[in-house]
This record gives C-alpha cells, structure tokens and sequence, in this order.
C-alpha cells in the first residue's frame, strides 16, 4: 500500500510590500493611514477619512486591521452597529486591505517603539504606527500621515511629516 502524505496547508498570500509606493495620485505622496482614521471612516461617517482611505496607493500597518476589526466589533458589542452591518463592515476592511501596502511589526519597528519619541507621553499602539511609517524609509517630506488622533499628529508632525486630520 502506497503511503501517503499529508496535505500540506496552503501558504496564505503574501500581502504587498510597503516599499513599492512611490506616489499617491501623483503627487509624489505616499499616504500612510493610521487606524483612527479607518475607524472615523467606516464608524463615525467621517467624509475625508472616507476619500483619504479611497485613495491609491496606501500604506498602513498590519496593526490598523487588528484595531479597526475589534473597534467594529466593539461597536456592535455596544448596539452602535446592528447585527446586518457588521458583516458588511468586515468584508468593507478585508477589501481594503487586499488593495494596500501592508508593513508588518518587524522587530526593528518593535526596537524604534521602545526608544522616546519627539511628544510623550505616547500609546504603545500611537508609537507602533509612527515606527511603521518611519520604517518606510522615504524622507517625512514624503509621506502624509493620516489620522485622527491629536497624540499621533502632534507627533508626526514634529518627526517632519505632513498630516492629515
């Protein structure tokens, strides 16, 4: 009798690379979304969160999923979102993020994290997506955080980047 192996799992699909961007519509922009602005998009009706997430290409960290899921989650926990619109919110983000640059939490932004940013006190989380956007590797000039958190502005903002919010 023939032996058999066993089926080995498929490899999930590797998301994109954060560092093909080069431009967001040409302006020689890449737009890095920070979770709040996501969350303000799809739960608060925030219209230029909504034409900021829409726009291509867009780099975020593997982290601004996470933290969207469990906010919709949340949200329905709490009656904000009916039963109906949950789901639909969930295929909404795995949508998204199929078109996005993804950067994981790679141990060096794990290390810059750790190290004092320009505005403390600052959330682990805050500091996890300034690492992430530092982790680019292009000049602030160049890259436009968006976000509607006033820790993570400020501090953007002092590190040299544009930002939206």
């Amino acid at each position: 009798m023939a032996k058999t192996s066993p089926r080995r799992p498929r490899p999930a699909k590797r998301q994109k690379r954060a560092a093909a961007p080069t431009s967001v519509a040409g302006t020689g922009q890449i737009r890095y979304i920070e979770a709040s602005a996501l969350v303000a998009a799809f739960l608060e009706g925030d219209s230029s969160a909504r034409i900021a997430i829409e726009a291509d290409p867009c780099v975020t960290s593997a982290l601004t999923f996470a933290e969207a899921s469990r906010a919709i989650i949340r949200a329905r926990a709490s009656g904000r979102v009916s039963a109906d619109r949950e789901p639909e919110m969930i295929r909404g983000l795995r949508a998204i993020e199929r078109r996005w640059f993804i950067v994981e939490i790679t141990p060096a932004v794990l290390a810059r994290v750790g190290m004092r940013f320009p505005v403390e006190p600052i959330r682990t989380l805050d500091a996890i997506h300034l690492a992430t956007a530092e982790f680019l590797g292009e000049p602030p000039p160049l890259v436009t955080i968006v976000t509607r958190d006033a820790r993570v502005a400020e501090n953007a903002r002092a590190l040299g980047y544009a930002v939206e919010d």
